[in-house]
């Protein structure tokens, strides 16, 4: 290896790990805005599932819900005559 590509190469380690750092400290942050919440009489795993469906795209949210009474109908968690 050419001492530039070992410089470059050195770089991006450098710039990952730096990344990884941040990375940390914000997960961190998400940690302590729901714990806040938390504190707050507001259910942290149901705000989680919350950002997980405002991220989805509104048909594949669809479709999942469609999968999710299917399944559960399947497996008697909701009777056959109601559905949400």
């Amino acid at each position: 290896m050419h001492s530039s590509d070992i410089n470059k190469l050195k770089q991006y380690i450098e710039k990952i790990e730096n990344l990884e750092v941040e990375k940390t400290e914000i997960q961190e942050n998400i940690s302590d805005v729901y714990k806040q919440a938390k504190s707050d009489g507001f259910d942290p795993r149901i705000m989680k599932k919350i950002v997980k469906l405002k991220k989805m795209k509104s048909e594949d949210r669809e479709t999942e819900d469609m999968l999710l009474d299917t399944y559960m109908l399947a497996l008697g968690l909701i009777p056959s005559d109601e559905k949400r």
